[in-house]
């Protein structure tokens, strides 16, 4: 297969029972080319199978992830997944594949899971649609990890793995790895560095916080030369460490071994904070410092001009802000806890003061993708590195103490936390309450 380069990278850790995983990252091709790229779809996952338990294709490998208004042929569909199962049934492999499904209800975006003896072990649809998804797909209804000869898969598509809820309910319900397979897009701002919040950081950060492996393939690419990928599917390791990432332009095989977990994820028990409203809607500035306030803060904010400050001890300025905007106190156990901010961003509450902790270097991802996936304002009071920085709603680090600057100061505007609305008809608050209603119950 000379379109494909080829990569194999180990663990660094010792496993009692590895499983050796693999991401098919295939080059785009619009719907219509679909009958003529089968073929070399197929022999591609062939040759991933011939070396690998499980094998991850890309969200909508079947037909196109760009469908259209024109009916899909499930015919082709139906006959390009025989043709998974008997490779799943010659080489005892499950295989993960986008594809999209027919029903009476709508077309939905749908990953099916083959299992090693070639039969249908189950279907995970995707929850969370993305933009110009819902022109053609409808969101599943179903929030079921599937069990598989290699154990049970926590299956997730693209978008749904910025809602940290719906990772977190699949490892609660028994996944021993998440599977994804995804059609993460570009904006292709730098050519050279193609960029997606997931590729970049989110796929980290959820092996880390449910103690996981996190297998993900995507395309390189374009389809209908207006749809980009970002290529870097990636293999992550149960500790949140990439132990094998393909680049972001070209076809490529990627391989690597993970264990199942050795550890359960963090839990805590999920506050229920009454409902609050702000007070305060317009932009203002708020200085942030690790260090005791000095005597002379109220002079020194009036230079800034800044209205707030806050520091981990002192209350009563937390108090003044928290009455205007709602605002919590938390440490480790809340936030690392996948759903231990949503009840709270449910509630209304608009800014989390963290005191953190951690050691282990992801203070500062987890603090990012807490801040980009609920849309809140985050400042982290970090005990280990002894300094204070402020996150805003994009997951952006605003403002940052270090060395002899002890005491920063950003420009919190509460109405970018209103705007839950990530891409055009694509509503994280509503997300979260679809999930929410999923996970409370079980199928």
């Amino acid at each position: 297969m000379g379109a494909y380069l080829f990569r194999t990278r180990s663990n660094h850790f010792k496993m009692s029972a590895p499983l050796r995983v693999a991401a098919v990252q295939l080059r785009a091709h619009d719907r219509c080319d679909f009958p003529k790229r089968l073929e070399h779809i197929v022999e591609g996952i062939g040759q991933a199978a011939s070396q690998a338990d499980l094998v991850v294709l890309p969200e909508a490998t079947f037909p196109g992830y760009v469908l259209g208004a024109e009916a899909i042929d499930e015919t082709a569909i139906e006959a390009a997944v025989k043709r998974l199962c008997e490779i799943a049934a010659a080489t005892l492999t499950v295989i993960v594949a986008g594809i999209a499904v027919a029903g009476s209800d709508g077309t939905r975006n749908g990953a099916i899971v083959v299992d090693a003896d070639g039969s249908l072990a189950g279907r995970a649809d995707k929850l969370f649609l993305w933009h110009f998804d819902r022109r053609w797909f409808v969101r599943g209804d179903r929030l079921e990890p599937i069990p598989t000869r290699l154990g049970v898969l926590g299956v997730l598509i693209c978008a749904d793995g910025r809602l940290p809820t719906i990772a977190r309910t699949l490892v609660d319900r028994g996944a021993i790895m998440l599977v994804m397979p995804t059609a993460w897009v570009t904006s292709g701002r730098d050519p050279l560095a193609l960029e997606n919040v997931q590729a970049d950081l989110l796929a980290r950060v959820r092996a880390y916080e449910n103690r996981v492996p996190f297998v993900a393939a995507n395309k390189c690419g374009s389809e209908l030369g207006m749809v980009a990928y970002c290529g870097k599917s990636q293999i992550v390791d149960e500790s949140g460490n990439v132990v094998a990432i393909a680049s972001e332009h070209q076809p490529e095989l990627l391989q690597a071994s993970v264990t199942p977990p050795r550890e359960r994820a963090r839990r805590t028990v999920l506050a229920q904070p009454a409902p609050r409203a702000m007070r305060l809607r317009e932009a203002f500035r708020l200085a942030i410092s690790f260090d005791p306030l000095p005597g002379d803060v109220d002079a020194r904010l009036e230079t800034l001009d800044d209205q707030f400050a806050l520091s981990p001890d002192d209350g009563d300025r937390f108090a003044a802000l928290d009455r205007v905007l709602p605002a919590a106190l938390v440490g480790d156990e809340v936030v690392l806890d996948p759903a231990g901010l949503v009840p709270y961003r449910r509630a209304g509450y608009r800014l989390i003061c963290w005191t953190a902790q951690l050691n282990d270097g992801w203070t500062r991802p987890i603090a990012r993708a807490r801040a980009l996936e609920l849309r809140l304002y985050i400042v982290v009071f970090d005990r280990a590195a002894r300094h204070a920085f402020a996150v805003d709603p994009d997951g952006a680090i605003v403002a940052g103490t270090f060395e002899d600057y002890r005491l920063a100061s950003f420009t919190l505007d509460p109405r970018k936390t209103e705007e839950t609305v990530v891409a055009p008809g694509t509503d994280v608050a509503e997300g979260l309450a679809h999930v929410e209603t999923l996970a409370s119950t079980r199928c």
